[in-house]
């Protein structure tokens, strides 16, 4: 559909969306401590960056809980984006070293022993 549209084509290599996708959800479970900082910092830096935004301190305060909320919601959103890149490059380093098929296996592989160490992980708290 989109190829009808535009003049020129688009080539969407779907198995390294895939691939990425699945190091990346692999990364993001098997490294909780790592998520959980991102979400923190990107959660300072929205309230910091929307302190700046208000003249009055009143006003501040009065929007500060729904403020809080959003941001923690945007920082828990923004937190998956250096997961996205770092699953991208563990893909493309796999696809380099080990072949097409292979980087796809692993990282369905991954994302299962991430899963249940997770699963383990928040059973013991």
């Amino acid at each position: 559909m989109l190829n009808e549209l535009l003049p020129f084509r688009i080539e969407i290599d779907t198995a390294l969306i895939a691939g990425s996708s699945l190091w990346s959800l692999a990364l993001y479970l098997g490294l909780a401590s790592l998520r959980e900082w991102f979400v923190e910092m990107f959660d300072r830096w929205f309230n910091f960056a929307d302190r700046s935004l208000y003249l009055s301190a009143e006003e501040f305060e009065r929007t500060r809980p729904a403020r809080e909320s959003q941001n923690a919601f945007y920082a828990s959103i923004f937190a998956i984006f250096p997961f996205l890149l770092v699953g991208f490059l563990c893909d493309y380093g796999m696809k380099l070293s080990l072949g097409h098929s292979w980087a796809i296996s692993v990282g369905i592989l991954g994302c299962f022993c991430c899963g249940i160490f997770e699963l383990g992980r928040r059973n013991e708290l």
